[in-house]
């Protein structure tokens, strides 16, 4: 990095210092986390701590439909900083109605106020799945049903990301029977969306994916689902903390037995890690160290993540494996004893009978040999080989 960049990067340190009341040091320390966090070098640290001083704030609108509010509770408690301190003033969060002031028509009038002013450059977020059924009427604000809120909305947005599983599948609201018709934020716009799931997902993937966009001025890439790569690249057992103990055959096969209490992996109790995509293991949640998360905590992964798994297949069933399988040499908890018919046994006498004849023979036949005297005026005769 040359003195000129890293000059600029002193100055927005020293800019959002006195804006956010944070020292440079946290300032620079988040900027570096979140250029690790998307795979960035030292050149993204840059390019970000330039554009959370310099850019000018974004607009979202933040919409909440069929959820319990877990994704906005888990973003207001992201750390280094505080999110009053550094999210909520980089971007602008001019309708979020859980945490906006405003109710009633003022509520409704700040969200036309905020498409109008910076149509084709807000951010909408979602949160929460959404009622399709008999027109939408299970979930109605201000007199409009769900549906209708979300395609207005996002008809002018410069990027809408659907946080939460809810919002990106129709997680727990979409199990059968599914009576409102809870689906994803996608397939109400039939269009792709950037998605974050989770329940909740962590406040770091959304955080990370925003300040992508305000960073770069696109979102990252995703996957076919629209998962940022970031975050969902990988399958939640190639990084998780007990995966040795999966590779030595090493399982707990009930809570609170030996190998539940030793740390052993829980493949065997309905882990899904093996068949989902995130980054829980390596993150963790509450900024209390990557070990909170439900694997580290004793728990099996439920899979909140992945449609089709999350919520719809048991919690205890063991996971699908992509790409791995344990090894044939692990012993079943009850091992199968074998059975033998009366044919077999007959035929298994019959080859005993005859091992035991041939014995017989054998050992005659070198008794008989060795009793031959042997002539005193010829020489022995060579052994057959």
């Amino acid at each position: 990095m040359d003195e000129r960049v890293l000059a600029e990067v002193g100055a927005a340190a020293q800019a959002v210092e006195r804006r956010l009341g944070i020292s440079r040091r946290e300032f620079m320390q988040f900027c570096a986390a979140t250029a690790t966090t998307l795979g960035l070098g030292a050149s993204g640290s840059a390019a970000i701590a330039q554009a959370v001083q310099a850019a000018r704030r974004p607009s979202v609108i933040w919409l909440h439909y069929q959820e319990c509010t877990g994704c906005s509770e888990s973003l207001l408690r992201a750390e280094h900083p505080t999110l009053e301190k550094l999210i909520l003033d980089t971007i602008s969060l001019d309708y979020h109605e859980t945490l906006m002031v405003a109710a009633g028509h003022q509520a409704e009038a700040a969200r036309k106020t905020a498409m109008q002013q910076n149509k084709g450059q807000y951010v909408l977020v979602v949160e929460g799945a959404i009622p399709t059924k008999d027109g939408g009427i299970y979930c109605k604000v201000a007199g409009h049903t769900a549906v209708d809120i979300v395609r207005e909305c996002a008809a002018d947005a410069a990027a809408v990301i659907a946080i939460g599983s809810c919002a990106s599948w129709g997680g727990m609201p979409s199990t059968d029977p599914n009576p409102t018709g809870a689906s994803g934020v996608a397939q109400v716009l039939g269009k792709p969306v950037v998605t974050i799931p989770g329940c909740p997902p962590n406040p770091y993937n959304f955080l990370a994916t925003v300040v992508h966009f305000l960073t770069f001025g696109s979102l990252p890439a995703v996957d076919p689902l629209g998962r940022p790569l970031f975050a969902y690249g990988r399958i939640i057992h190639e990084h998780c903390e007990r995966r040795a103990h999966f590779d030595a055959g090493r399982f707990a096969h009930a809570f609170g037995d030996e190998g539940h209490r030793k740390g052993y992996c829980l493949y065997k109790l309905g882990c899904k890690g093996p068949e989902t995509y995130a980054n829980c293991s390596t993150i963790g949640f509450g900024d209390v160290g990557e070990s909170n998360w439900p694997v580290a905590c004793g728990h099996p992964c439920i899979g909140c993540v992945e449609q089709g798994i999350g919520f719809t297949k048991p919690i205890h069933a063991t996971a699908q494996l992509k790409g791995m399988s344990p090894p044939a040499s692990y012993p079943k908890v009850v091992e199968q004893q074998g059975q033998t018919g009366f044919a077999a046994a007959a035929a298994l006498a019959a080859i005993a009978g005859a091992a035991a004849g041939a014995t017989a023979m054998l050992t005659k036949n070198l008794g008989q040999r060795a009793a031959q005297p042997r002539s005193a005026d010829k020489p022995a005769a060579r052994e057959e080989r």
